[in-house]
């Protein structure tokens, strides 16, 4: 691990890098993106301005670091679908796991999810290939899954498993960004996941799933 200008941080450094990013993801929970600034973040680390520049070119970058390490993590969830059957109430099963295991992820992550999505709907590439990185770990395992039952015709030759995989993965980013907002609609939060899962199951298999 360098600092800015190449040099090889130690152990404290390194101690020192991680308090700033984690003081950052807490202020990013309670605060708008564009209202924080680095003399707020190093103040709340206890340490200076010129200290996080040693790490970090500004807050985004320091941003984007948080961004890759969660990417990193939501790379994990493919391992939902890995081996899994559709079939039956295994099936299931399998699509109420991988709603939990999306719904879970965005609420652990909310506020930098929140500023990803920000970057990316600016059209900014970096936080465009952070989010795609998240999505992809699912979307090309959700197709492959309908890929197998569509060659062992369990699913309609007509549908394009690559799309199907696709519209699931978003309607899932959607709906777990938007988990809070379903109260004011009447749904209660213990309501939204077998709902989901019911449209995750009838999207890969086009059948009501065997409860």
């Amino acid at each position: 691990m360098r600092t800015v200008d190449g040099r090889v941080a130690g152990r404290r450094g390194q101690a020192t890098r991680q308090k700033l990013l984690d003081c950052l993801s807490e202020m990013l929970s309670s605060s708008p993106y564009r209202d924080v600034k680095v003399i707020d973040v190093a103040r709340k680390a206890g340490t200076s301005p010129a200290t996080f520049y040693q790490y970090f070119p500004d807050v985004e970058g320091a941003v984007l670091e948080i961004a890759d390490q969660m990417a990193a993590e939501g790379a994990g969830l493919t391992r939902l679908l890995e081996g899994r059957s559709w079939a039956g109430k295994a099936g299931w099963q399998t699509a109420q796991e991988l709603v939990e295991g999306f719904l879970e992820f965005w609420r652990k992550h909310d506020a930098i999810l929140r500023v990803v999505d920000l970057g990316a709907a600016e059209g900014d590439k970096r936080f465009y290939k952070i989010r795609m990185k998240i999505l992809n770990s699912v979307n090309n395992s959700l197709a492959d899954s309908i890929s197998e039952l569509q060659s062992k015709g369990r699913v309609d030759k007509d549908v394009n498993p690559a799309a199907v995989a696709g519209a699931l993965v978003a309607m899932l980013a959607s709906v777990s960004s938007h988990q809070k907002g379903f109260t004011s609609w009447g749904v209660k939060q213990a309501e939204l996941k077998p709902n989901l899962a019911l449209l995750v199951y009838l999207g890969v298999t086009g059948r009501k799933p065997t409860k």
